[in-house]
């Protein structure tokens, strides 16, 4: 009986075990069809709808839509978003006319340009830099770009100017127009080394005269010249009827020739597909709020902080070097009120509102740098809900990737060795009873980070020197606006907070005007009246 017990409970053991076998084996195969039903959604899914999904999870913006959408049939729509009216194409304003001859074999020499600057001032005198070498005749070295050069710590598998542009492309689009070469020959760079080739440093209001009179002798004199532009550019801005051809010249260079790198055009191009997955039109906003800009034009008291100082130090800088011509102290508010001044976030956001964009409305804020920091676009983030930069529609692998593999800052900073302090044990042991006062810690240099690098000012009416770090920043900021650039063009609607510089020059929002007008002659661009 006994064994015949333990018989039945064994049997009722193995059923049980038999019946967790099979339910595994189910669940098994239910988890195995859904996710092959998984794989198969977002394979045969529609691409825009599963890359908005990526931009939901993957990215910090967290759309939020409390509007239908849109129709194009709707009367508001077209009044925000259409274009203005159709205009005529600007294109073959751009074209050489039927006598514009290509470069001959032989020329006057090599003309090497050095520029300093932002964003918009290396494109100007790039521009500026080809029409000068059609007039000279010479044979143009392809510019460098003082702040991309690897002293300035960027990566070395980039060379100056190929940092920011295709450097192919550049040379191929102008085969009908400029002879264009990498490098100077052999010869000439030894000179350069010994710094022997003449030098010429030019400002942007220069006249086509000046380099007829005084650079052509000398280039031809020496076979070479070097132009160090530092003033956004190096010819002035409307050249004389007679020189048609060349202003055409600038528009191919700026329009054509000058195409950002590979692995810019790349995320330019995915932020873009990112900002239009949801289906959805977006404006893009340059706030124009710089330092130099806010100082040359005495916008100082629009900040109520420290801020205003900082604008204060740099205005009285630009007048002891000769920028600009006025006092040090100047009514904003009188400023402001002639346009002089850049609209605040807070006033842009008013105007769109009551323009009639939806609190939902998509805007792209774009930009190097918006002077007084993120706080000033508080208001603008409580007025919209869909408020983005480049930072929040990419990840940062994707911009560490474009700076390419850099080399660590500590090892460009040489440390100094430790100073060995020797001790006396005899002074030690008769210096009295303990405890004794510690002595005052040694003192240490200071130094400020990128966000608190305004720290100087409590102490010290001089500003420091750019640390190595700082520099890499410098050239990072290029490769930034470069992808704003693109986005910008490609917008449904741009709006600029300001298009001055810090030198009274087009900024990089009236780049961005210009190129659209010349792109697309009928797109919607507001220019408010400030």
């Amino acid at each position: 009986m006994k064994w015949v017990a333990m018989k039945g409970e064994g049997k009722i053991a193995f059923k049980i075990k038999s019946r967790i076998k099979w339910v595994f084996l189910i669940g098994l195969i239910f988890s195995t069809f859904s996710i092959s039903i998984h794989f198969l959604l977002a394979r045969y899914t529609d691409w825009g709808v599963s890359e908005y999904q990526s931009s939901v999870t993957i990215f910090s913006w967290r759309p939020i839509f409390q509007n239908v959408d849109p129709t194009a049939n709707n009367l508001l729509y077209r009044r925000l978003w259409g274009t203005v009216r159709l205009l005529e194409p600007l294109h073959p304003y751009a074209n050489p006319g039927k006598d514009y001859a290509a470069p001959i074999g032989e020329t006057n020499g090599f003309i090497f340009v050095r520029i300093r600057g932002g964003f918009h001032e290396i494109r100007n005198s790039i521009c500026d830099a080809v029409v000068i070498s059609r007039l000279l005749n010479a044979t143009l070295v392809v510019p460098e770009i003082q702040s991309t050069t690897s002293s300035k710590g960027i990566s070395s598998q980039f060379k100056s100017f190929a940092y920011l542009y295709n450097e192919d492309q550049f040379i191929a689009a102008l085969a009908k127009d400029v002879k264009v070469v990498k490098t100077l020959p052999r010869i000439l760079k030894w000179t350069r080394r010994k710094k022997e080739i003449p030098s010429f440093p030019v400002a942007a209001s220069a006249s086509p005269n000046f380099y007829l009179r005084h650079v052509l002798p000398v280039l031809s004199k020496h076979s070479v010249v070097e132009l160090v532009i530092s003033d956004g550019g190096a010819l002035q801005a409307v050249l004389p009827p007679h020189l048609e051809e060349y202003q055409r010249l600038r528009c191919r260079v700026s329009f054509h020739a000058l195409r950002f790198r590979e692995e810019v055009e790349e995320l330019a191009n995915k932020i873009l597909n990112r900002l239009r997955a949801s289906g959805r039109p977006f404006i893009a906003y340059e706030p124009g709020m710089t330092r130099e800009s806010l100082a040359y034009y005495g916008c100082a008291e629009l900040f109520q902080d420290v801020h205003t100082e900082l604008i204060q130090h740099k205005r009285s800088w630009m007048i002891k070097r000769g920028i600009v011509k006025g006092n040090l102290s100047i009514d904003s508010e009188e400023q402001r009120l002639k346009g002089l001044c850049p609209l605040m976030p807070e006033e842009v956001g008013i105007i769109l509102r009551a323009y009639g964009y939806t609190s939902d409305t998509i805007i792209y804020i774009s930009g190097g740098e918006v002077f007084g920091g993120q706080k000033k676009l508080i208001p603008l983030h409580a007025m919209f809900d869909n408020v983005v930069d480049r930072t929040s529609l990419s990840a940062p692998w994707e911009f560490n990737k474009l700076y390419g593999r850099e080399a660590s800052i500590d090892d460009k900073i040489p440390m100094a060795p430790p100073v060995k302090q020797e001790v006396k044990v005899d002074t030690w042991k008769t210096a009295g009873p303990r405890p004794r006062p510690l002595p005052p810690p040694p003192a240490r240099p200071k130094s400020y980070n990128i966000e608190g690098w305004w720290g100087w000012v409590a102490e010290s009416n001089k500003e420091p020197e750019s640390t190595v770090i700082e520099l890499r920043t410098n050239a990072h900021k290029l490769l930034w606006e470069a992808v704003d650039y693109r986005v910008c063009v490609e917008a449904d609607v741009f709006v600029p907070g300001f298009d001055r510089d810090g030198k009274g020059h087009p900024n990089f929002a009236s780049l961005v005007m210009g190129h659209r007008l010349y792109q697309f002659a009928a797109s919607k661009t507001f220019r408010f009246d400030r």
